[in-house]
């Protein structure tokens, strides 16, 4: 299990904090420029556990750590998070209600939905379709 660092909640002391204390920080969501399109989505090849989210919500935040313990279990994934809300394509063509959502994808087909997870087990479950 990941340790628990407090580093407030300040944006900028959040990311210091993870920073100097040789934690690998959670990469940030792609934003609406960066995103992929659905296509390209859909033209992935192998394992990818797309995750939708924002870089400011707590459900979000809160999953990071298991997401992250269960990718290191399982390192042939590949993990795009992108950021979502009212009107962002991508996560409205997965119907995509609730934050963090990981659809699992083979070759870019849905597999498995994991919404809200809160342990690793949750995760590992899903990609272990």
């Amino acid at each position: 299990m990941l340790g628990r660092i407090d580093c407030g909640t300040d944006s900028f002391k959040y990311h210091a904090c993870f920073a100097d204390s040789g934690i690998a920080m959670p990469a940030p969501y792609l934003t609406e420029m960066e995103a992929p399109s659905r296509a390209d989505v859909d033209a992935l090849r192998g394992l990818t556990l797309l995750e939708f989210g924002t870089d400011w919500c707590g459900h979000c935040r809160a999953a990071q750590g298991p997401v992250a313990e269960a990718l290191a279990q399982q390192p042939q994934w590949q993990h795009l998070k992108v950021e979502d809300g009212p009107g962002r394509a991508l996560g409205r063509s997965y119907r995509v209600k609730l934050w963090p959502t990981l659809l699992v994808l083979r070759d870019g087909q849905e597999l498995a939905r994991v919404v809200r997870p809160t342990a690793v087990q949750d995760v590992l479950t899903a990609l272990m379709v």
